[in-house]
């Protein structure tokens, strides 16, 4: 690794530590990042998902505030998250690296359609008399794990998918859970990269460099997103949300 590629990736990796934490989606700028420096997908894939581990623990301990009394709701969903994501990792490992390309931009339009419109279909629940549980209820855990699965294997845009989930699921506001969100993420990234620690070939150099990207990051997206109003943050998660969409139907 040449200086210049160090700066290069440490850059995206405070680029991405800072949208993971107030959006998601910061896969896609360290991603396209490592390919462009000649990485193979896979080591690219894996390096990047342990080196932005630290960005979402600075991201979601920058959003503690948000985070009071969310202390066993994390758990009981960060269970399904981490589950999900230790079987997203085992099948990256298994399965071709384009397996998901094809199915994700729909998934991103569906989650991007859930974050705009979650104020009137929570109110419709609200209004049916529909409980939105402490916990979200049983279809909240499984979509987490969902999305676990996903955020194990490739993770671009798995911050989008979360705060969808947890909108519909969860009744709370869009700063908190977006802290929550974090939790969630880093927790998936977490268990898929200790998978990968002991299971793939991890290039450490370019792990580290984004490590320490991603840690300055994850400081810099909480003092940015938590002073954004809910409008102005739902608006930041339609044009991330859309520049996903471009970026993997375009390569």
């Amino acid at each position: 690794m040449t200086v210049a590629e160090a700066i290069a990736i440490g850059c995206a990796g405070v680029g991405a530590g800072t949208i993971n934490t107030v959006v998601g989606s910061g896969t896609l700028l360290t991603f396209p990042v490592l390919l462009a420096f000649g990485y193979p997908p896979v080591v690219a894939n894996v390096s990047n998902t342990v080196g932005l581990v630290p960005g979402s623990l600075t991201g979601a301990h920058g959003y503690r505030a948000e985070l009071a009394g969310q202390g066993r709701r994390a758990v009981v969903l960060g269970t399904a998250s981490a589950l999900g994501g230790l079987t997203g990792a085992v099948l990256l490992l298994a399965l071709p690296a384009s397996a998901f390309k094809d199915i994700v931009p729909a998934f991103i339009v569906v989650a991007l359609a859930l974050v705009v419109f979650q104020p009137r279909l929570a109110a419709a629940l609200d209004a049916r008399g529909t409980a939105r549980k402490t916990h979200g209820g049983g279809w909240t855990a499984a979509a987490l794990f969902g999305i676990g699965v996903y955020g194990g294997y490739f993770g671009a845009a798995q911050g989008i998918m979360l705060l969808a989930a947890l909108g519909l699921g969860l009744n709370e506001t869009l700063q908190r859970t977006n802290g929550l969100k974090n939790v969630l993420a880093g927790l998936t990234n977490l268990v898929a990269g200790l998978v990968f620690v002991v299971a793939a070939h991890i290039d450490w150099k370019v792990a580290l460099v984004l490590a320490v990207g991603s840690t300055a990051g994850g400081v810099l997206g909480a003092r940015i997103g938590r002073r954004l109003p809910p409008q102005a943050l739902r608006g930041l998660i339609v044009v991330v949300g859309i520049s996903a969409i471009a970026k993997l139907v375009l390569t």
